[in-house]
């Protein structure tokens, strides 16, 4: 089995929880013999091996294309973005890889770029993994003649309180043109079929899994209080203003906490100021995007993990936090809630009930070595190994 797989991120080019997901499933998927393809928007720092080859957009011809615009979407994007821009045909696209002020019209050339190489014909399916590739997988299928199975790691609705219309669109015609849609929850799957209108049978639930465990030594401390962190996007669909006010509850009664947000994002500077005028700027830290060793870094120091999402399709972050020994608290409303026990859950809203867990595992030890003891079960069961197999699966039924 061969699969051409599209993607937007793959370490070292990674964002978020998006590149550590195709990462652990493409290689997971190659120790199961299944051959793969991953074509990136840029990619500097090539690989390949018997089993693996990474396939850099920027150095593929592209063609003049004999796929309808329509079935792949195009004709929205380049009526509604690329007469902003100067748009000339190019026989090579210089790609950012990014999701800058130009990502629209960087989808559209992916998408015209997989035209050359889905003339080859050479895999046996192909795996777009969120809207950013779908044109160009359902490009690809065209061409090819070869199944489309479509990953959804996160929905329109999860990102945003303001649905973007072309994205929905977008999205809406990736799943309704393949033969598979793969969700990464059953919460992600029952969005897929009630916002979208996809049928329930076409849908798999393939849960995401944690990579290599790590040590539980604990990193340096240079702070005498505990430390609770946040690491994630800082953006609405993450909850960041929920962390920050059951932080300022927690401190109300226990002084001997500090509290981390890491990430980057559109609401950052909003945060900074809710920190100041709830008067926690001595106990709160800014670290901006933090990624590899650094995360090890954080996660190491710290004492309890919080991932309060608005809508969370899976959730990543939490199963590195439990690699690392840390304790963690997570919202009801994510797909990684259905297949933690380990975890603490409240809703998203519930401040109370969050700034009360956090005060729970700062005070009560025993409860710590609880909750990490049932957290090893979990992270036995959560493989990419696991995920891959579903996957295959998946593979072979639309093959």
């Amino acid at each position: 089995m061969r699969v051409l797989m599209l993607g937007w991120e793959f370490p070292p080019y990674i964002a978020g929880g998006l590149g550590t997901a195709c990462h652990g499933l493409a290689h997971a998927l190659t120790k199961q013999g299944v051959q793969v393809d991953f074509m990136l928007p840029h990619a500097s720092a090539k690989r390949s091996n018997k089993s693996f080859r990474i396939i850099s957009a920027s150095e593929v011809p592209i063609i003049k294309s004999k796929v309808s615009k329509a079935m792949t979407g195009l004709d929205r994007l380049e009526s509604e973005y690329l007469q902003k821009t100067s748009f000339i045909f190019r026989s090579l696209y210089p790609f950012s890889g990014g999701y800058g002020k130009k990502l629209y019209e960087e989808v559209y050339w992916y998408t015209r770029a997989i035209e050359t190489i889905a003339k080859s014909g050479k895999f046996d399916v192909i795996h777009a993994h969120d809207w950013l590739t779908y044109p160009a997988g359902i490009a690809a299928r065209a061409i090819s003649g070869k199944p489309l199975v479509v990953h959804v790691h996160a929905t329109e609705y999860d990102r945003s309180p303001k649905i973007n219309p072309t994205i929905f669109y977008l999205e809406k015609l990736g799943m309704r043109s393949a033969q598979a849609v793969l969700a990464v929850s059953d919460f992600t799957r029952r969005k897929i079929v009630s916002r979208y209108g996809i049928p329930t049978g076409k849908v798999v639930v393939s849960y995401n899994g944690a990579g290599n465990k790590r040590s539980k030594d604990r990193a340096p401390r240079y702070l005498k209080e505990k430390v609770v962190t946040f690491l994630g996007r800082i953006t609405w669909q993450k909850g960041p203003e929920y962390f920050i006010e059951a932080a300022r509850k927690v401190l109300d009664v226990n002084d001997n906490v500090r509290f981390v947000m890491a990430g980057n994002g559109d609401l950052l500077s909003n945060m900074i100021l809710k920190v100041a005028r709830l008067k926690m700027s001595s106990k709160f830290h800014f670290t901006g995007f933090l990624k590899g060793a650094q995360v090890d870094r954080i996660l190491g120091m710290s004492d309890v993990f919080v991932m309060p999402s608005v809508s969370e399709p899976f959730g990543i972050a939490p199963l590195e936090a439990m690699k690392s020994g840390v304790p963690v608290i997570v919202s009801r409303q994510s797909g990684v809630s259905e297949v933690l026990s380990s975890a603490i859950k409240v809703d998203f809203w519930d401040t109370d009930a969050l700034s009360n867990a956090i005060n729970g595992l700062l005070l009560y030890p025993s409860l710590v070595r609880e909750i990490r003891k049932e957290g090893e079960s979990n992270l036995r069961d959560l493989t990419w190994s696991r995920a891959a197999a579903v996957v295959n699966s998946t593979y072979r039924a639309a093959v």
